[in-house]
């Protein structure tokens, strides 16, 4: 029975699919309210498109899980995606945790916390999430010092039998010895927290009287030190919350929100903007290929909504009661249902109102200007695999990349290094080193590069395309050990600049030196590309090519070392 004859066999229920390799290996997960249509347009001719033609190239058999609704599948789905990270799947690949503010209220006399990833609890509360670079640590050990508020962890506070330096040195109340009250403490608290809920600037302005103040009584030292914390805070304010600082009405009560937003162009962005406290504190942007989904709109909303499911789920600052989106009504209901799986404080996603039809309106202008910065700038990776397609001549645009460089010094511990990027990003789990035979000759890098890839090859489950560093006769290995194994996997040549001309005063510090350009060579074309046509294509090449030799030279010193000390 083929994969169409079993499709037309499943049930017309809701649930997650599967789609796996003849190994056993998941490369695609979906949801869907009806398993039998979902699967069944796979494989329908009518519904046929560059996502499809991969998927069905690839699928060899396929899985499937029956839910009772559609949100518990979308909530699977999300689930199963980082379980297998899938590769045909649109993953949420930054994974960098944004720093956020938190302060436990289950704690005796409280603190200013740092975190990097948000933990749940009745009575904690969080701020953010504040962008990388936003000095936020700083910002946290500047009030904690000026409200005087502890600055150690739980167990110290609760084993400590008199007050340390910070309080004979004026930075801290010392609650741990009852040299400060519950009550007055908690004033000390609010006040600090002011800073971040719309308050700053009379923060900053109370730190000023009493830097003048010191100033006056000339305690240079601690005056200076204040004029420093200042700068910081103000830098931190104009950086997070604008210049005025400016509170948003979000009408209803709300104070704490996101904005979700998405526009499908040439490619699909989504940006989430973060409302707390009534201040806007930031934006996060996503985007993906239009050919990573179905042409029509339901299904670009589909796929949005799976990576703002994933978003939600990453600790990203946890789940706020409200969230504007510009989906259609029935998919907010289901991100709705989702969440509340997720998470059991009601949350709704609803299209937006009068009251904040302004802020999902910027939120899109923001997803636009994204997408159309990029294309000015000719640096989204997308673009930058097209046009490696199209020099190949692929019928599909490659998403797995793998680059080779070897290392080796006077014919001595020879190493070699693989590394992998998928869809222009480098996959680090895939990274592999290689130690090679030393050969009597000493340095022939062909005969290496002939080995490197012999054993690569065996390994199996071969890149979209192989990128060497070097020119046409590394080339011409690669092609003629493809050519040996019968494979007709695509392969190119990445060549450093070389100098071209020298000035008359060579050798001299002033000296001009010109220099050509990166260039790609191509099996089948005499003359090379020039990389510089391309910028998008030129960042991709070149960081693989880099990376590569990082990576091989991390094994190459660490083998020269072992060798020289034995």
């Amino acid at each position: 029975m083929n994969l169409q004859e079993q499709a037309n066999n499943l049930p017309s229920l809701p649930g997650c699919y599967l789609m796996k390799r003849e190994d056993g290996q998941v490369i695609y997960v979906g949801k869907a309210k009806s398993l039998k249509a979902r699967v069944v347009s796979y494989f329908n001719n009518s519904q046929k498109n560059l996502k499809n033609e991969l998927l069905i190239k690839h699928i060899k058999k396929f899985d499937f899980i029956v839910t009772a609704t559609e949100a518990e599948a979308f909530v699977l789905e999300n689930n199963l995606i980082k379980k297998y990270l899938p590769k045909y799947n649109i993953l949420l690949k930054d994974d960098k945790s944004y720093p956020y503010l938190a302060v436990d209220f289950n704690e005796d006399f409280p603190t200013l916390k740092y975190l990097r990833r948000v933990k749940s609890g009745a009575l904690r509360k969080t701020w953010g999430p504040f962008p990388t670079g936003s000095n936020i640590s700083l910002v946290i050990k500047i009030l904690i010092k000026f409200f005087k508020l502890r600055d150690c962890s739980l167990s110290e506070f609760k084993s400590k039998k008199q007050a340390c330096l910070l309080q004979q040195l004026g930075q801290c109340s010392a609650p741990c010895v009852k040299l400060i009250s519950a009550q007055e403490y908690e004033v000390a608290l609010r006040g600090a927290l002011d800073f971040f809920e719309g308050k700053s600037f009379k923060i900053i302005k109370r730190m000023e009287q009493e830097m003048l103040a010191h100033a006056k009584q000339e305690h240079f030292e601690y005056a200076a030190t204040l004029r420093d914390d200042i700068a910081v805070l103000s830098t931190f304010v104009k950086q997070n919350y604008g210049q005025n600082s400016v509170e948003l009405n979000l009408g209803g009560g709300v104070s704490d929100l996101d904005c979700v937003a998405f526009y499908a162009g040439e490619l699909v962005d989504v940006v989430i903007s973060t409302i707390r406290n009534n201040i806007l504190v930031g934006n996060k942007s996503l985007y993906f290929s239009r050919e990573s989904c179905f042409s029509e709109q339901d299904d670009v909303e589909d796929e949005v909504l799976t990576l703002v499911l994933q978003y939600y789920t990453e600790d990203n600052g946890g789940i706020p009661p409200k969230i504007v989106t510009n989906f259609s009504s029935e998919k907010n209901d289901l991100l709705s249902k989702a969440l509340s799986i997720i998470d059991p404080v009601a949350t709704t996603a609803i299209l937006p109102s009068n009251a904040n039809q302004l802020l999902i309106d910027a939120t899109l202008k923001n997803a636009q200007e994204y997408q159309l910065f990029r294309k000015k700038n000719n640096t989204n990776r997308y673009e930058g695999l097209e046009v490696l397609q199209k020099l190949l001549g692929l019928a599909e645009r490659p998403i797995i990349l793998e680059a080779f460089d070897v290392a080796i010094w006077q014919g001595k511990s020879p190493t070699a290094a693989q590394v992998v990027f998928y869809n222009g990003v480098p996959d680090k789990k895939q990274y592999r080193h290689y130690h090679l035979e030393e050969r009597p000759e000493g340095n022939n890098d062909f005969e290496m590069l002939k080995e490197l890839l012999g054993r690569r090859i065996g390994h199996g489950n071969l890149p979209d395309v192989f990128v060497v560093d070097g020119g046409r006769g590394q080339l011409a290995v690669f092609v003629g050990v493809l050519s040996d194994w019968g494979l007709k996997i695509p392969c190119v040549a990445i060549a450093k600049s070389k100098v071209i001309h020298r000035g008359k005063d060579a050798g001299s510090k002033g000296e001009k030196v010109e220099r050509s350009v990166e260039r790609l060579y191509l099996p089948g074309r005499t003359n090379p590309y020039e990389l510089s046509k391309n910028r998008a294509l030129f960042s991709i090449l070149v960081a693989m090519r880099d990376e590569a030799h990082r990576f091989s030279r991390r094994l190459h010193h660490k083998k020269e070392r072992q060798r020289l000390f034995k």
